[in-house]
């Protein structure tokens, strides 16, 4: 859900990075759990920045405090996030699923996926120990299926030059 990445101020006040739609949101799903410490917080947003926004947490009142959370990921349980629409995917359920070419035979499985402006990019670590990053669009993964554990890759002909037939 978010990054803490900063103190902000004197008065215990986190700057955070949000992985939510809106970055205001980040606190509308209950408590947070950072995951390497098993501490929950209570959000409540008191501003925005570039990137997400400033928010107040239960329990953490000064600086040194919020200074102490810093690089801390905050998770919600996933019985707190809405089910995604038809053709929306969490990136936690793509994660680890097996890749299929669209001729059937196995690429790998799914290590990540980003995005860096120009739209998401699966990341695959290949069966062979290579990582190749392919567009996540409907015309390069025309099949996702959760339920199965799988997608399928329909590949750029330069990769499937290079994999041979």
């Amino acid at each position: 859900m978010a990054k803490v990445v900063a103190a902000h101020g004197l008065q215990g006040t986190l700057k955070l990075r949000c992985f939510t739609e809106r970055a205001e949101d980040v606190a509308a799903y209950g408590p947070l759990h950072d995951r390497s410490s098993g501490r929950q917080l209570v959000l409540k947003v008191v501003g925005r920045t570039s990137g997400g926004v400033l928010a107040k947490a239960d329990g953490i009142d000064d600086r040194s405090a919020a200074e102490a959370l810093r690089g801390a990921l905050l998770h919600v349980p996933r019985a707190a996030l809405p089910e995604p629409a038809a053709d929306e995917f969490y990136h936690a359920d793509l994660e680890g699923l097996a890749v299929e070419l669209d001729d059937g035979r196995h690429l790998g499985t799914v290590r990540g996926i980003g995005n860096f402006g120009a739209g998401d990019v699966l990341e695959i670590a290949a069966d062979g120990g290579d990582v190749l990053s392919l567009p996540f669009d409907r015309a390069t993964v025309p099949v996702v299926d959760v339920a199965r554990g799988r997608l399928v890759v329909v590949p750029p002909a330069e990769l499937s030059a290079e994999r041979g037939p």
